[in-house]
């Protein structure tokens, strides 16, 4: 979409600083530019890439100085460069209309303007909102339900009964609820435990790719307004992951987990079963939640298991140097001898 920088300061509440009437259609690295698009500055020793830069208008903060560009000035520059972008461009449509191919059964309700890709398959029951669209081999399950403005990508699986709020986005391979592993030993022999309730999706969540998330047992697996879940992440049942929290890749969540509200949590964690992770806490990259722990609110922990920062980095400093002390250890020991 393209505007004029005006219609962008007014949009981003920046100040301007040049030529407010500067064409602007996309945004771009400094390197990868052109003449029309967005870029930003938010730290000093970027300014000289952005003055060797084709684009023609920045955002950046107060007090930086950059020749013959126009200027956006706010806050936070890669905020508004994040809202920019949203604004400016427009996603690449996943379907349009409704293919031939796809299967629906009679009693699923599609309104006017949902589209759906080719091989589709969405079975007796299911509703889907305004707006949505359906990728190529999505299935969507018996009873299943879909709000307004959703973005499905090819080959996601919705199973039964699962419900999924306005704008939300899952990403190819996404499998949600599929059965939890609930397993009870008994007569020489694993047998299953139900897996019979549900998952809730609320607005604006968005899942990465072969990101998998388990129905409830008997209850409901929760993911609240606005959580961001990366690639390959498993969410297993009857966890509850707050708002806005964000997860990366490989991450794994042990069953009946209780997350808070903006968790931030590394890629390659893992948490045992009925840990509970407080609102705002940070969990570093391979971190490890034993089975039943608490990580209290705000509170930045590391490594296996997971302890304060401070004592991770006091801690892993002297596992660099055991082997010294090994051999200092060794040396103490022949004296004495």
């Amino acid at each position: 979409m393209r505007r004029i920088a005006g219609e962008l300061a007014e949009y981003l509440q920046a100040e301007v600083k040049g030529n407010l009437s500067r064409p602007v259609s996309g945004v771009a690295s400094p390197e990868g530019a052109g003449a029309e698009d967005l870029i930003y500055v938010d730290a000093a020793k970027h300014l000289e890439r952005a003055q060797a830069s084709a684009a023609e208008c920045v955002l950046l903060h107060e007090g930086m100085k950059l020749e013959g560009k126009t200027l956006l000035v706010v806050a936070n520059p890669k905020l508004a460069f994040a809202k920019a972008a949203a604004w400016l461009l427009e996603p690449e449509p996943i379907a349009r209309g409704v293919h031939p191919t796809t299967v629906i059964d009679p009693s699923a309700k599609l309104a006017a303007d949902v589209r759906v890709g080719p091989y589709a398959v969405i079975e007796a029951g299911a509703v889907i909102g305004a707006h949505t669209e359906i990728g190529a081999f999505c299935f969507i399950g018996k009873g299943a339900s879909i709000g307004e403005s959703c973005r499905l990508y090819p080959r996601v699986t919705l199973y039964p009964e699962t419900r999924i709020s306005s704008r939300v986005t899952l990403h190819s391979g996404a499998v949600i609820g599929g059965d939890g592993f609930g397993y009870v030993y008994g007569e020489e022999r694993h047998w299953k435990f139900p897996q019979i309730g549900t998952v809730e999706i609320g607005d604006d969540v968005e899942i990465g790719s072969n990101t998998t998330v388990a129905r409830g047992s008997l209850g409901v697996t929760r993911i609240e307004r606005g959580v961001k879940l990366d690639n390959l992440v498993h969410v297993a049942h009857n966890v509850r992951i707050g708002e806005h929290t964000v997860i990366a890749a490989q991450t794994g969540i042990s069953g009946s987990c209780d997350l808070g509200h903006h968790v931030l949590i590394g890629g390659q964690a893992g948490l045992g079963d009925h840990c509970r992770i407080e609102d705002e806490a940070v969990l570093g990259g391979q971190t490890g939640v034993l089975n039943g722990k608490t990580i209290r609110a705000k509170e930045i922990v590391w490594g296996t298991p997971a302890r304060p920062l401070a004592q991770f980095k006091k801690q892993y400093a002297l596992f660099a140097r055991l082997p010294d002390l090994a051999g200092r250890v060794r040396k103490l020991e022949e004296v004495k001898r």
